[in-house]
């Protein structure tokens, strides 16, 4: 039973449909993660969303930043962006089903000894702590108290985990954690402006994944959410975002041994927006 994973979707269904067929997808007998971010900024987000859940049990999804804010502008919290198109989700007969499924899927999805999350862990965490602090952040968002934790997830502080941490601040780490990281500090400090590759970042700043010591490094990860980094197909780490959404490719590994398949997207928004 082949496993793929697929890099952000962001709402380019077609570009989808034409992945599939490249992997000669079998619904019956194949298996697709989905590294987060399913919507927003491409023109197909709702056909996304749809056809991702109707999969059921043939795709995993752990969510991205994006997918957060969407459900985050559905409860009235937060502020549209400059390029977002998840009008017509909130807009759609079935809204209130698709959201009730989005906002069950996991921070971070984990078998054997690889571990799927959007954006990154914080070097301080083995792979047993990101899922507790997965799931700490999941029983949130999926209790009968969401709406307030939507209230308060935007912002960066604290930027740092501290055990001690309680409440929102507690929760906002882990989140910002799995759905916005890029850079950290060796000491696990996150910054959150800088989206360039690595070598165009400020002193002082690493890729949480080359951190001296991370100690979740004996887990192979599968991450999005970094288009400029581009396809790693590394031992430890498999980084999926190949910017589909900026005319660049819509990528999928499969598992098991590794071998890379993508197709050319159009170019659905431009870099500078």
């Amino acid at each position: 039973m082949p496993t793929y994973a697929i890099g952000d979707l962001q709402g380019c269904h077609t570009s989808l449909l034409r992945l599939l067929d490249e992997l000669k997808f079998d619904p019956a007998a194949d298996r697709l993660w989905f590294v987060g971010d399913l919507v927003n900024r491409g023109p197909d987000s709702l056909e996304v969303l749809r056809f991702v859940k109707n999969m059921g049990n043939a795709a995993i999804s752990v969510l991205g930043n994006h997918d957060l804010h969407l459900l985050a502008l559905a409860e009235g919290f937060g502020r549209a962006h400059k390029g977002d198109t998840l009008d017509a989700i909130l807009a759609a007969p079935d809204r209130d089903e698709l959201l009730a499924w989005l906002r069950r899927q996991k921070l971070a999805w984990r078998e054997g000894n690889v571990l799927m999350v959007h954006a990154g862990v914080l070097p301080g965490w083995t792979a047993d702590d990101t899922m507790q602090r997965a799931a700490e952040a999941e029983a949130a968002l999926q209790g009968a108290h969401y709406r307030d934790f939507f209230a308060q997830m935007y912002g960066n502080a604290p930027v740092a985990w501290d055990a001690n941490l309680q409440g929102i601040e507690r929760l906002r780490v882990i989140v910002n954690a799995f759905t916005r990281l890029r850079y950290c500090s060796a000491e696990g400090e996150m910054e959150f402006h800088h989206k360039g590759a690595p070598g165009t970042q400020p002193a002082g700043w690493l890729p949480w994944f080359e951190v001296p010591g991370r100690k979740s490094a004996d887990a192979t990860f599968v991450i999005g959410h970094w288009s400029t980094l581009g396809l790693i197909n590394r031992p430890e780490l498999i980084a999926l975002d190949t910017g589909c959404l900026w005319g660049g490719k819509l990528t999928a590994v499969r598992l098991e041994d590794r071998q890379v398949f993508a197709v050319q997207c159009p170019q659905m928004q431009r870099h500078d927006r």
